[in-house]
């Protein structure tokens, strides 16, 4: 091991460290957003929530569907593992992007329909 490796070790561990308090915030969004929709309590927030998951999803659309946090954790890792750029189990980063879509179209399918059905 060469003197730069727990320099890089320390790096990519800080890097997994922010990504997964940054999913954690998204997750905590998207689940508010859920229980506000199912129990029809809509109000600012859901909207701030959908415009945070959009902004989110700006940000992967800029940086062609990879989180910009996983390009740079790249500096520092070459595993092929999905999860080594965040404290997550591997299936959960390998799918993440397709729960968290799914979690979000059915969100977005449940308000449109209380918004129809209670204008």
């Amino acid at each position: 091991m060469n003197d730069a490796e727990p320099v890089k070790a320390r790096k990519l561990w800080l890097i997994k460290m922010l990504h997964t308090v940054i999913w954690c915030g998204y997750m905590a969004v998207l689940f508010y957003l859920l229980y506000a929709v199912i129990f029809g309590r809509i109000d600012k927030w859901v909207w701030i929530c959908i415009g945070l998951v959009l902004l989110e999803l700006l940000v992967l659309l800029l940086f062609k569907l990879v989180c910009p946090l996983t390009l740079i954790a790249r500096k520092y890792s070459d595993s092929k593992r999905s999860n080594f750029d965040i404290f997550l189990p591997n299936w959960l980063a390998k799918y993440n992007k397709q729960i968290y879509g799914w979690l979000f179209g059915i969100a977005v399918v449940i308000l449109v329909f209380r918004m129809i059905s209670n204008p």
